[in-house]
């Protein structure tokens, strides 16, 4: 388990989904719609991404490249988590 996962294991989730939705709502024009949902699957966090329809090319981004740079922050951020996370953008 990663240093400091101990005695809060839910608080660094909480802050990797809270990150998660931040940076969603900047690229988006409804932020309000953006929320993100925690699933625990077998050993690893699966985070669901939900934006409004009209919003989601804007989280996947040109090329796939701003949905790329989320998975590549979750990646960075396994070590806290103390568990692999993957990303799902649904609408």
């Amino acid at each position: 388990m990663a240093p400091g996962t101990d005695d809060a294991p839910g608080v660094q989730t909480d802050a990797v989904e809270e990150m998660i939705a931040e940076i969603a709502r900047g690229l988006v024009d409804h932020p309000d719609a953006v929320r993100v949902v925690r699933r625990d699957d077998r050993g690893s966090v699966r985070l669901e991404l939900h934006v409004a329809p009209e919003d989601r090319g804007q989280v996947i981004g040109r090329g796939g490249r701003s949905a790329h740079a989320l998975r590549v922050l979750l990646r960075a951020a396994q070590p806290v988590v103390g568990a692999p996370v993957a990303l799902d953008i649904v609408d």
